[in-house]
């Protein structure tokens, strides 16, 4: 690492040793409040729980659960993990696994660590007692894109990797997006195409419901952010920051569900996650508000 690597790190620390170490505001919502609940349980114009974030995770770019108190997440600047209790609202542990780079995504399993570069590239870490190891995965089959989305499927113990847009180039391709697994029971070292979402379907969904991009005025197009699995339905939830919306995907890649997103509340929705139980949790980068984590509670009709 060179000198300069190793002084701008050290700033890094610094910051957060001065902003982990306060409580992060959080805005809750009282019993009293009127729940209206979309089709898939949940009222995404009313959280039920707003962790505001410090500024060393202004970036906030993935996360991911641990357990019901903790997650673990990833800002897109620097090679850092990052432990945040949402009980005590702070930071609770950091590690560094890799160099500065442009890290979208985060996954945990069985105590290691999976992050997501924007090029493709996993990384492999885990933070112990005495060391911290990394090693560096295959990356997504030379497929030039730039992928934001990663997720854990506990079914069949792979990790599931989604690019922003479409990296194919061939006819028909403009009818799909794919979506690359790695099977963490094999060798670990090339990934595969294993689901495609339906753009078509998703294209048609949108001018039935007449949603449409808010700035652009047409109709949308998929761009991912990240995504995740719901542990109680296994649909795929698909976050968009570009045009603020929510998509729900069954698990052939046929859209069930299409949701905007208030612009007031979703600044920058660049990270989503669930607990055991459906909740859901969804991060914003840092914009015209704070950055912050959502608590949705998953009210089954």
């Amino acid at each position: 690492m060179s000198w300069i690597e190793s002084n701008s790190l050290f700033l890094i620390f610094s910051c957060l040793n001065i902003f982990s170490c306060g409580h992060p505001t959080e805005r809750g919502n009282t019993s009293t409040d009127i729940r209206k609940s979309n089709p898939i349980g949940y009222d995404l114009s009313n959280p039920d729980k707003t962790i505001y974030l410090p500024p060393v995770l202004l970036e906030i770019s993935g996360i991911t659960v641990i357990d019901s108190s903790n997650l673990s997440c990833v800002q897109d600047e620097n090679g850092i993990v990052f432990i945040f209790d949402m009980v005590k609202n702070e930071i609770k542990d950091h590690f560094i696994f890799h160099y500065p780079g442009d890290y979208e995504g985060i996954a945990s399993v069985a105590g290691s660590y999976y992050v997501l570069r924007s090029d493709g590239t996993l990384f492999e870490t885990r933070i112990d007692r005495s060391s911290v190891f990394t090693q560096q995965l295959a990356s997504t089959a030379g497929l030039s894109a730039n992928y934001e989305g990663l997720c854990y499927d506990r079914r069949n113990h792979r990790l599931l990797i989604v690019p922003k847009n479409n990296p194919g180039q061939g006819p028909g391709d403009e009818n799909k997006h794919p979506v690359y697994a790695l099977d963490l029971q094999a060798a670990r070292d090339s990934v595969k195409e294993v689901l495609e979402f339906d753009l078509p379907g998703v294209t048609r969904y949108a001018s039935e419901n007449h949603i449409k991009d808010r700035e652009e005025e047409k109709i949308i197009s998929l761009m991912v952010s990240d995504f995740g699995i719901h542990p109680i339905t296994n649909m795929y939830y698909v976050i968009s920051a570009v045009n603020r919306m929510l998509f729900v995907f069954d698990d052939d890649g046929t859209i069930t569900y299409i949701e905007e997103l208030r612009p007031d509340l979703f600044s920058m929705p660049e990270g989503i996650s669930f607990l055991d139980n459906g909740d859901m949790l969804i991060s914003n980068e840092g914009r015209t508000n704070p950055a912050s984590i959502m608590l949705f509670k998953y009210r089954i009709k």
